[in-house]
This record gives C-alpha cells, sequence and structure tokens, in this order.
C-alpha cells in the first residue's frame, strides 16, 4: 500500500455502463478535490446537485455530490461521493479531472477498506464480512456474511479478550505489586476459573462451527462414472442450461466443468468430469486423471451408470467422499428386475427429467447435514479458527501453569491475548496495565 497521507479515488459501484456511478475519494485532499470540481463545499452528509467542471473550466457532468468530513465517514478520513451518469465517457473523464489534482491517485484494491480498519472503523473480521457479503452467491451465505459484518465474531472475540485480561492483570498484579496492600495476595484462584469459563466458551463456539468455513465456499459434488453414461446432460438437466457438450459419443468431455448452483440457499459446484475408462488417446487419458482428482477432492461423488449395464463399482474416492449410485437412462430400459442392483440409489432420466427432483431434494438435505448451522455460526475462515484454537491452547497450558509459577500462567496468557488480538487486528498490550491500575488503586 502507498502512503494513507495519499488522497485515493476509484469507482464504487458496478461496471460501466450503467444508470448511475459512484465515484469515491477518501484523504487529506478530498476537499480541495470537492472544491474543485463542484465550486464550493457542500453542507456535510447533504445531496448538492452541481455541475461538475474539470481543471480548465469545462462540464464534465451534473451531478449529486456527497460530502463526509472526517471522522464521521466510511474511511475515518474526509471523504467524497461523486454520483454521476455511468457512461464509460463520463468515468473516465471524471478519472482524468481528479488524477490532475495534486495529490489525488487512484486507489489501489480494497484500499478504502484498509484504511476504514486503519482508523478503527472496522475490524479485521468485519472487513472479511464485507468481502464475504461482496462476493456471496447464495441467500445462505449473504446471512453469514452479513453476522460478520456486524461485528458479532468480533464482538465476542473482544469479550473474551477482556476477559482475559482481567484475568492476566489478576495474575501481573499479584507478580508486581505484591507488596501493596491493596492488591489481595490469593488472586491466580479466581483468575483460574475465569481461564477455565473462557476455555469451555470457545471450544463450544468452535465445536458449533464445524463446517461454517465451507458455506464460503460451497459444497463440491463431482459426477463421475464409465463413458457414455449421462454425466454432461445431467449437469445440463440440474443447471438447466446448456453447458456441458452431449454427444453419444464416449470420450466427448475431455475436461472437468464447473458449475455453480444455488440449491435452497446452499452453494453447490457441480464437477462434470471425463468417463473413466482404460483409454490409449493421451488427451482422454488426462482427462480421466484429472477426472479421478476431482472425485478424490470432492465432498460428494454421484456415481453415474447406465441403468441398462451391470452396476460398476464406485472407483477409489477416499473415505471422506460418500459416493451416490446414479442410475440413469431408467427410460430406455429393456432389463427387467432388480438383482445385483444396490438397494440405496437414484434412479433417474436425465435426458427426461424422471426422478431428478427427488435426486435435486436428496443433495439439499445432504447440504443442510452437511453446513449444518453454518450461517448462524461464528467462525466462517480458516484463520479464525486456528487463532481461536491457538487461543484455546494457550488457555489450557495457562491452566497447567498453575502452581509452577505465576510467570508460566502470565506468559500464556500474553499468548491468548495476542491470539485474540490478532482476531481482530488490535493488538494493545497496555490493556493490562490499564486494568491493573483501574481495578487495584496502585500507587495511591
Amino acid at each position: 500500500m502507498h502512503s494513507p497521507d495519499q488522497t485515493i479515488f476509484a469507482l464504487s459501484s458496478g461496471r460501466a455502463p450503467s444508470a448511475i456511478a459512484i465515484i469515491r475519494v477518501s484523504g487529506l485532499q478530498t476537499r480541495a478535490a470537492v472544491e474543485r470540481l463542484c465550486g464550493k463545499l457542500p453542507a456535510p452528509r447533504l445531496a448538492h446537485v452541481a455541475t461538475l467542471r474539470d481543471l480548465d473550466g469545462s462540464a464534465l457532468d451534473e451531478s449529486v455530490t456527497l460530502w463526509f468530513p472526517a471522522p464521521h465517514s466510511a474511511t475515518g478520513e474526509d471523504v467524497a461521493e461523486f454520483h454521476v451518469h455511468g457512461g464509460r465517457a463520463v468515468i473516465a473523464a471524471m478519472f482524468d479531472a481528479l488524477g490532475a489534482i495534486d495529490g489525488l491517485r487512484p486507489a489501489e484494491p480494497g484500499e478504502f477498506t484498509r484504511r476504514a480498519f486503519e482508523n478503527g472503523k472496522l475490524d479485521l473480521t468485519e472487513a472479511e464480512g464485507l468481502d464475504d457479503l461482496i462476493h456471496a452467491d447464495t441467500d445462505r451465505q449473504r446471512r453469514q456474511a452479513l453476522r460478520h459484518l456486524k461485528g458479532l465474531l468480533g464482538a465476542k472475540a473482544e469479550s473474551w479478550r477482556q476477559q482475559i485480561i482481567e484475568a492476566s492483570a489478576l495474575v501481573e498484579a499479584g507478580i508486581d505489586f505484591s507488596d501493596e496492600g491493596d492488591v489481595s495476595s490469593e488472586l491466580v484462584a479466581p483468575a483460574l476459573r475465569k481461564i477455565a469459563v473462557l476455555k469451555s466458551e470457545i471450544e463450544e463456539t468452535l465445536s458449533s462451527s464445524a463446517q461454517s468455513e465451507r458455506l464460503r465456499e460451497g459444497l463440491m459434488v463431482a459426477i463421475a462414472g464409465p463413458p457414455n453414461a449421462g454425466k454432461s446432460t445431467l449437469l445440463n438437466r440440474l443447471a438447466r442450461r446448456e453447458v456441458a457438450i452431449v454427444s453419444p459419443h464416449a470420450g466427448t468431455t475431455r475436461d472437468v466443468i464447473e458449475v455453480h448452483l444455488d440449491l435452497d440457499g446452499y452453494p453447490v459446484t457441480l464437477i462434470d468430469t471425463a468417463g473413466v475408462r482404460d483409454t490409449h488417446d493421451p488427451v482422454e487419458q488426462e482427462g480421466v486423471r484429472r477426472a479421478r482428482d476431482r472425485a478424490r477432492t470432492s465432498d460428494l461423488v454421484l456415481w453415474l451408470i447406465d441403468a441398462n449395464d451391470e452396476i460398476m463399482p464406485a472407483q477409489n474416492t477416499d473415505d471422506h467422499a460418500p459416493v451416490w449410485i446414479v442410475c440413469n437412462k431408467v427410460d430406455l430400459v429393456t432389463t427387467k428386475g432388480e438383482a445385483g442392483k444396490p438397494p440405496s440409489r437414484f434412479d433417474i432420466s436425465a435426458a427426461r427429467g424422471d426422478g431428478v427432483q427427488d435426486l435435486i431434494a436428496a443433495l439439499v438435505a445432504y447440504a443442510q447435514d452437511y453446513f449444518g448451522s453454518g450461517e448462524m455460526a461464528l467462525v466462517s475462515r480458516t484463520r479464525h479458527r486456528t487463532l481461536l484454537r491457538d487461543t484455546v491452547a494457550a488457555l489450557g497450558r495457562a491452566g497447567q501453569a498453575a502452581g509452577k509459577g505465576d510467570e508460566l500462567l502470565a506468559e500464556e496468557l500474553r499468548i491468548a491475548i495476542h491470539s485474540l488480538g490478532r482476531l481482530t487486528g488490535r493488538v494493545d498490550v497496555e490493556d493490562i496495565l490499564d486494568v491493573i491500575f483501574r481495578e487495584f488503586c496502585i500507587g495511591k
């Protein structure tokens, strides 16, 4: 990132052309930029209609301009928004005019949010929630992201951190100020009780959020099986559009095709793979290799076979990925009876749609069970889980350090505080001293 003293500008709305384009400016030179283009500074937080003009006085566009003086703005700096017409030529002219003003430059990706974080408007979990909200594809992803944007995890982490700071203050006071009459000599026991309660609470949060990270990424479902079983037809049927080439000739699909679906609010990525068979064609061999790799790394495998064929055993996809047998082309079945067929399976016709709704319902139920209450969970990223696990580990070591030296106990609590501080991006070691002097009146 460049120096925060520089003023940045960027298009903050959708890609042009559009009805309206919002160009945002943030930094020390924002006031000068607004006065230069508008001719005067509007009243704070009130929409102002004006003709914008470039440096030589030529009209740029009719704009609704908003002025947000620091610190009451999205970034904590002086911020302005120019709501102009969303044509490419208008946006380009605005960028040229802003870029010609001394001290202004185009923003880098994420720089507005970075400044909001640095100025205390967002913590890291809220910033991550904003990013997730922007990229949410399903309603459940939206709800999960909105919870983080509201700072629910950050607020919880800060509450835990403050409680650990209080426990640490008790221990530190016992170490550093034991000769003070205002400080009780029995400080470690209440600190240990607080530590045990916090450790249990954080562990419960981690347990209830077991699969919540995956809601951001989605459920990965691979459609695999022998050639010409109808995998691409099933993909097109589930996607409700033609995304894969369908051919009666075996080996048509040579590469992996991915389609992102919204199944009852759950994000699901369907993967159409090459038919698994022995072949001497080097291109098809590579397709088969990729098919097997994707099946191994998927969360669920739909092993598709022709209902007229003998049941083929599913290829090894590792133990973690369940395999569902899907018998396709039931509308073309010429044999009778169910001998040799597994009792648990899905009989469908991908071409006509027979049985597909039952398969979709089963996928939704599987996703619901897989994600659990993902959108309600506090933990949504691997980073969150790692830092919370580090916190739990430090609290566990702190409990074990009791009786082995208060210095060891205090150090483990510092590690726990640091881990939670990294979670929100706000680490301040002076907080412990603040609590000590406030609670125990040291030096009175």
